[in-house]
């Protein structure tokens, strides 16, 4: 893949929970236009890391840097200040909700005039039309915007809720294991959908623990291990199994060659 601009960066983050060590100095590189799948095994600190990066999590020590200026989240309201969405493993949907209520959940657009100022009365039409076009550019068939978000099945809740970070992200969306609990169908089709946020010119960091997945759609892997980056890979270069052995220690990173290497 050709050398894109870094969107955003980390250096040597660290956190400590008392004796335990959740990031150990860990670096992290995620390019413009790029899916970058963050893997490795339980314990690795891949979480912890997401969490820096969403602001849900205050490291005790590192630098993050978002288009080259150094930030500071202090919650996942900052981070998404700077245009930063995550989607999390929960959703976090409102089921009895419609989608177009969904997709401007806590960011509800207000009647023009006094209507809006005063009474604070919110303006359903625009939120309809606008979900409607949203879903629209992103191609996810759905009938209607005004259906509770409840009677939509795994595979369409999880576009409804990347349909909302992609309507409000400026630089990255998190996704945190979005095709888990979903059939081949259904995770097709959210595959497909992040491919196109993608090239809508958003940076995406993809969790999974789904390898043939993150083989699938991936531009880059970032390998955490206990606590660090200890590589990143270039899928197309490295096999399924050569990644899994890096990931878990039985095959020492040092070794990768210069084409494995991204």
């Amino acid at each position: 893949m050709e050398n894109h601009s870094l969107v955003l960066q980390a250096s040597g983050l660290t956190k400590r929970y008392g004796n335990v060590t959740a990031l150990d100095g860990a670096d992290f590189e995620l390019r413009a236009g790029e899916i970058l799948a963050v893997i490795g095994d339980n314990g690795a600190g891949k979480s912890s890391l997401i969490k820096a990066l969403s602001g849900a999590l205050i490291p005790d020590q590192g630098e993050l840097l978002l288009d080259g200026n150094q930030v500071q989240f202090h919650s996942p309201a900052d981070a998404r200040s700077h245009g930063i969405e995550t989607v999390y493993q929960d959703l976090a949907v409102a089921p009895a909700m419609t989608i177009a209520e969904n997709l401007f959940l806590g960011r509800e657009i207000l009647r023009p005039g006094i209507l809006g100022k005063w009474l604070r009365l919110i303006d359903k039409e625009t939120m309809l039309n606008e979900a409607i076009r949203y879903m629209q550019d992103l191609k996810i068939g759905i009938r209607s915007m005004s259906q509770a978000v409840e009677t939509l099945s795994g595979g369409q809740r999880q576009a409804v809720a990347v349909a909302r970070a992609t309507a409000f992200a400026r630089h990255v969306v998190i996704l945190d294991e979005p095709t888990a609990a979903l059939g081949v169908k259904e995770g097709n089709m959210v595959l497909e959908l992040i491919r196109r946020v993608r090239d809508r010119g958003l940076a995406v960091i993809l969790i999974s623990h789904n390898m043939p997945h993150v083989f699938e759609i991936a531009d880059r892997f970032h390998i955490q291990r206990l606590g660090k980056r200890i590589a990143v890979v270039d899928p197309k270069k490295i096999s399924m199994s050569d990644a899994v052995a890096v990931m878990t220690g039985a095959r020492d990173p040092s070794t990768l060659s210069a084409e494995e290497n991204a």
